[in-house]
């Protein structure tokens, strides 16, 4: 075979752009698509953990997530029933503070550096399937332009990039090497004139809370917990009276009746935690493809950007198929498995709302460890390509 392209990347948000653009910049030849429209919204919580604002600093993209006109966050306040605990964010060279971008900031931003690398990104383009050759192997895609006719891409490697749903995932048959039981039940949206002092997480029993100051002057406000709990407050009072209904006993509450709703209150149903098995003969996975964990953990883009990191790495390595480039995804499997497994095992924890409030403590207390593990290995990495 002789493929067209080096590697296709499908999906372009935060884990396929940042792949894309980490392997255009060593010159690999990389098409990335997708089929939402450039600059569109997605479902997020958008709050980076040091590690993903480390990894944009590093990439040089920190300077453009600042002039968006992204809030520097510098302290986290933790809410423990009537307890309050802050923690102020310690500065150091590469992380000044943490930020919480819009998707529709974020996204594009690690887009248009991809396209600077040399990557072609299309929009608005839907893969249909995976093509394969004689052994079984996968070697390209399959696309639909926007008139709808059918277009091969062949690859020597196809990136799943494709959330949670992935369809490569589902074509290649990953294995599932971890299924979590638990999820929590959200709803979400967005206040202006809301005052808060940095990212604010609230835990009583049975509701997690949060408020996350981000772009145009606005804050992102969800609450969670039992799904039966949660739904049955939305039939009752609707996205927004649920929401309110979970925040008001907390010190949120009063502040959030006297901000300024901007846009709807959105209502998102649980999916457990999972993580995939993440490469195979000319395939791998990235993101939410390979690993999906409940929005409550608050670290999807930064486990995104952070695996990108770690997949363009082991492309690199060996960028031609072969075992070589299967000993080097495997490599990319063991060091995302190390980080990412406690992580979901916390994060189950969290999502099923059976804890005291000593307990989500000690849970927290877990996750910011498992944190501090994947900080110290991004660290220690040699500058990128």
């Amino acid at each position: 075979m002789n493929p067209r392209w080096d590697v296709v990347v499908v999906g372009a948000r935060a884990a396929g752009a940042s792949t894309a653009m980490l392997l255009a910049r060593a010159g690999l030849r990389v098409l990335c698509v997708d089929r939402a429209r450039y600059g569109s919204d997605t479902v997020s919580t958008h709050a980076l953990m040091r590690a993903g604002v480390l990894q944009l600093s590093r990439w040089g993209l920190l300077d453009a997530i600042r002039e968006a006109g992204t809030p520097p966050v510098r302290r986290t306040v933790f809410h423990y029933g009537d307890e309050t605990v802050a923690v102020t964010v310690r500065p150091t060279p590469e992380v000044d503070a943490l930020y919480a971008p819009r998707r529709t900031v974020l996204d594009p931003v690690l887009a248009d550096a991809a396209v600077r690398a040399g990557a072609t990104v299309r929009y608005g383009t839907p893969v249909t399937g995976l093509l394969r050759g004689h052994d079984g192997r996968v070697t390209g895609v399959l696309t639909r332009d926007r008139d709808g006719r059918p277009r091969e891409e062949t690859a020597a490697l196809v990136v799943g990039a494709d959330g949670r749903s992935s369809l490569v995932a589902d074509a290649v048959g990953a294995p599932v090497r971890y299924a979590g039981s638990a999820a929590a039940e959200i709803v979400y949206g967005y206040w202006a004139e809301l005052p808060v002092d940095g990212y604010d997480w609230l835990y009583r029993p049975g509701v997690s809370a949060g408020a996350i100051p981000t772009n145009d002057g606005l804050t992102c406000v969800f609450a969670g917990g039992r799904p039966g709990v949660v739904a049955g407050l939305v039939r009752a009072h609707g996205p927004e009276g649920a929401l309110c209904a979970l925040t008001a006993p907390g010190p949120l509450g009063p502040g959030l009746a006297a901000a300024r709703r901007v846009g709807g209150v959105r209502h998102v149903r649980g999916v457990p935690g999972r993580l995939r098995h993440p490469f195979g003969p000319g395939w791998a996975l990235v993101g939410d493809a390979g690993c999906w964990k409940d929005p409550l953990s608050t670290h999807g883009i930064t486990a995104g950007l952070r695996d990108a990191e770690l997949l363009a790495r082991a492309v690199l390595a060996a960028p031609r198929p072969g075992r070589a480039q299967l000993a080097a995804l495997a490599g990319y499997a063991a060091s995302r498995d190390a980080l990412s497994l406690p992580m979901l095992r916390v994060v189950e924890q969290i999502a099923a709302h059976d804890w005291d409030l000593p307990r989500i403590r000690a849970l927290l207390m877990e996750l910011s460890s498992a944190m501090v593990d994947e900080i110290e290995l991004l660290t220690a990495l040699p500058p990128a390509a």
